[in-house]
Formats: C-alpha cells, sequence, structure tokens
C-alpha cells in the first residue's frame, strides 16, 4: 500500500544549553580541548533503558534532546502496564501496541470472522466512522449490535487511520536527559502532529450477519502473535509494548471476547533479526494466529512483509517508522499505529533549527530506519535554511562495537550539533564521543 504523510505543526521551542568556555564547534581538530555540541536523538534512543548500558559514564546524556511519538499518557495507564510488567521504565510505544491489538479484535468482532483477508477489510474502518468509542468494551458493544463506530483509544485520540492503514495524525514529545542518564519528565513537552482531514472518509464494509442455527459452526478463536524482540538490538525497547498488547487482550476477553471467544495470546520473538523474525511467522502460522503485533525495527517490518502476504495474515506494526514501508507490496495486510518517519523528521528538524546550530553531522546505523530517517532529516534541514554544505551525513554498519573511528570524524569535521539516529549501540557511540571530550555543555560540565 502508498503511504501518505502530513505536515506537522511547530514544536514549542525546547531549552537551549548553554555552552560557556571551551573549545566551540567550528575550532578545528584540538584533540586537548573540549568540543561542545549540541546533541540529539530519536525515538529509538530517547529512552531511560540506555541508563544501563552507561553505568560506567554517568550523565553523559545530560543535555541531550530528541524526539518521539509520545503521549501524555493518563496514570491509570501506566499503573496498568506496571500490573503487568513491574519493572516497566519507560512507556515508548506502549499507546500503539495497545491500540493495535484492540483495532484487530474490533476488525474481526465487526467482519464476524477471524479470517484474516476479511478481518483486514474491516481495520480501517474501526478507527473512522460512525459513534465515536474510546474503549475495548464500548467499542465492541457497536460492533455486535452492528453499528458504525470510530475507535479513539490511548494512541488514536485525535483521528483515525488514513486510507492505507497508518495514523493520520500523531503525537510527538521532545525530550530531554538529566544528569542521571535519564528522561526529566518536567521538561517533556507534548505536539501535535499531522492532519486529521487525511482521515479516511471511505465507507466500510457493511456488517455481516452473525451465523445462527443449530448447527452453526463457530469461527476458529482469534490469535494474536507478538512479534517483538526478546532478544536482539531492540529487545531493551521491548517490554511496555508486549506489556500494552497483552493488557489490551486482557481488556478485550474482560468486555466478551471476540465472537463469544476470548482472545489468544501467543508470546514470540522478532529478535531484531529477519531470519528470527521469519521463523517465528512460521512458528504463527502452524499455530494457526490470524493477528501478529510486530515487527519492531523497520528493517525486519520490510522483510517480513512478503512472508506475510505469502501466508495470508495480517501484520501490525506499532514502532516501524520507515517510510521505506511505503513501497513495499502488503496485499492490503499490513497496518501500522506508528507514524511514519516523515513526520518525526520535520520534528526533529524543528528542533535542531529552534537551538541555531550553523553545522550538523547526522550518525545513523545503515538500515531502512536510520538511513531513512538521516535523509528526510536532512532534507528538512535544508527545506528550513540550513545550507546542504553544513549537513555531514555519516553511516555506520549495524554490527559495529567500536566508534571510536567515528568520534574521530566528528572531532575533525567539529560541528555544532549531531544527531545519533541508532538503537541501543548509542550509549557505545556517546561514550566514544566523550572519550575524545565531545559532548554537551552540561555533561563536559562547562
Amino acid at each position: 500500500m502508498g503511504r501518505r504523510t502530513s505536515m506537522v505543526g511547530a514544536l514549542i521551542g525546547v531549552v537551549a544549553l548553554v555552552t560557556g568556555c571551551g573549545t566551540q564547534a567550528g575550532d578545528g581538530a584540538d584533540s586537548h580541548k573540549p568540543l561542545v555540541v549540541r546533541l540529539y536523538g530519536s525515538d529509538a534512543n530517547m529512552t531511560n533503558s540506555l541508563r544501563d548500558k552507561l553505568a560506567d559514564a554517568p550523565g553523559v546524556l545530560n543535555g541531550m534532546t530528541g524526539t518521539a511519538p509520545l503521549l501524555a499518557l493518563p496514570e491509570s495507564f501506566k499503573a496498568r502496564l506496571r500490573g503487568i510488567n513491574p519493572a516497566l521504565v519507560d512507556y515508548g510505544y506502549a499507546a500503539e501496541a495497545y491500540d493495535a491489538v484492540i483495532l484487530a479484535a474490533l476488525a474481526a468482532e465487526s467482519a464476524r470472522t477471524t479470517e484474516p483477508a476479511q478481518v483486514a477489510k474491516y481495520i480501517v474502518g474501526a478507527s473512522t466512522s460512525g459513534t465515536v468509542c474510546d474503549t475495548a468494551a464500548a467499542c465492541l458493544a457497536l460492533a455486535k449490535a452492528g453499528k458504525d463506530f470510530a475507535y479513539r483509544g490511548v494512541s488514536m485520540r485525535r483521528s483515525g487511520l488514513n486510507d492505507t492503514g497508518e495514523p493520520s495524525s500523531a503525537s510527538y514529545g521532545a525530550l530531554h536527559f538529566g544528569r542521571d542518564n535519564t528522561i526529566n519528565d518536567n521538561l517533556t513537552e507534548y505536539i501535535g502532529a499531522g492532519d486529521e482531514s487525511l482521515a479516511s472518509t471511505a465507507a466500510g464494509p457493511p456488517f455481516p450477519s452473525y451465523p445462527s442455527g443449530s448447527g452453526r459452526k463457530k469461527p476458529a478463536p482469534l490469535k494474536v502473535g507478538g512479534l517483538m524482540p526478546h532478544t536482539g538490538r531492540l529487545a531493551y525497547r521491548s517490554p511496555p509494548r508486549f506489556a500494552a498488547a497483552r493488557l489490551a487482550v486482557a481488556d478485550v476477553n474482560a468486555a466478551g471476547g471476540v465472537l463469544e471467544q476470548p482472545v489468544e495470546w501467543v508470546d514470540g520473538d522478532d529478535g531484531t533479526d529477519a531470519t528470527v523474525a521469519a521463523a517465528t511467522v512460521d512458528r504463527f502460522v502452524g499455530l494457526g494466529v490470524q493477528v501478529i503485533i510486530g515487527a519492531s525495527s523497520s528493517s525486519v517490518t520490510k522483510a517480513v512483509i512478503p512472508k506475510i502476504v505469502a501466508t495470508g495474515r495480517i501484520l501490525i506494526s506499532p514502532s516501524s517508522t520507515s517510510d521505506e514501508l511505503a513501497a513495499v507490496a502488503d496485499n492490503g495486510l499490513f497496518f501500522r499505529t506508528a507514524p511514519a518517519d516523515t513526520l518525526q523528521a520535520r520534528a526533529l528538524a524543528d528542533v535542531i533549527m529552534r537551538h541555531g546550530p550553523h553545522s550538523v553531522t547526522i550518525l545513523a546505523r545503515e538500515d531502512a530506519y536510520g538511513l531513512g530517517l538521516q535523509t528526510n532529516v536532512k532534507a528538512n534541514l535544508v527545506a528550513a535554511g540550513m545550507p546542504e554544505s553544513a549537513i555531514n551525513l555519516v553511516s555506520y554498519a549495524t554490527t559495529m562495537v567500536d566508534f571510536t573511528a567515528i568520534a574521530t570524524r566528528v572531532r575533525t569535521n567539529a560541528p555544532e550539533a549531531v544527531l545519533i539516529l541508532g538503537y541501543d549501540e548509542t550509549a557505545l557511540i556517546v561514550k566514544a564521543l566523550f572519550a575524545q571530550k565531545i559532548g554537551t555543555a552540561a555533561a563536559l560540565n562547562i
């Protein structure tokens, strides 16, 4: 399916860091003096989970700023997630994972079947037309009564999906790391993004009649599989998504289930790896799973979509944001509750330009997520007035563990800002930068 994206509203200005004394960006590659930069990140690394990987480097993230799809989640929702997993340290993409499961359940009830090809036809409509409802119980009641409804859940408060099955609007957070290498929630700002008018206005398919008669055959129960990483480079980001998906299943079942049967959760691992994910999809197919929630990585999602199409399953990703997914043939079976990176690129560029740096180095992992976002951020910086010659693009292999050469290149370029588009290796990158006296004024105590 093609993907349409929309303009992001202007971000609220973020708190500027005091650069103080010391070597400023542009002074050259004098390795004996600190190189003070503004440090930025994006959704995959703007997380408290990095703290555990930086126990030997306290404060190196202090002053780092970035963006992530984020909502001001109700405390009651956070508390319920902690009821599933008391060890949660953040809630990244939890709302999107929760809504992915709820949409699948509502679509199956509306279709009066758990056959994936039919269920897929009702997913967009479950979020766009009719009486607004914001809980699984309320929406399921409307679906069972054959009344049109528009689910406005945790991540979809402003509008529903567009015609091609992705959010027409979203909310982003401007996040700030404090001196303990964790995000200072007091400084978080929430910004609406996208265009509600792009939500689908197409009439959904009609509600079929429920099977009747004493000989009626019940459809197979709805099985939802979790294709998210318990292992691999993104495992550190998955706990809130798994918790949210399981909470959604519990809420649907508390409301009577789907087609008078409990929804079944089938746990799985995508390993942040296409081979691991493909094997998990095969296992899900063998178990009769109709709807798969994931994958987390855009690259893994892109790799498994052909298998999803071949096996006729539904895939709903709560966190794959790459624009590359727009070009993947999905036969109408792939959806996402996470906004595309076109929106985040605009948000990141806005944050960077509001700080006024004259040059920026963008470090990106070499995959669909990193390179796609890097390209989009550069385009938005140029559109905002930054000369193309002032933007230096650096990419690195996803298997890299020694970032000394990358840090040396940054010092040689002497930019005023550094944007890191990476996963958990961000901790290694920041430590490599810090080892060469490159960091924010706050981290360098300047």
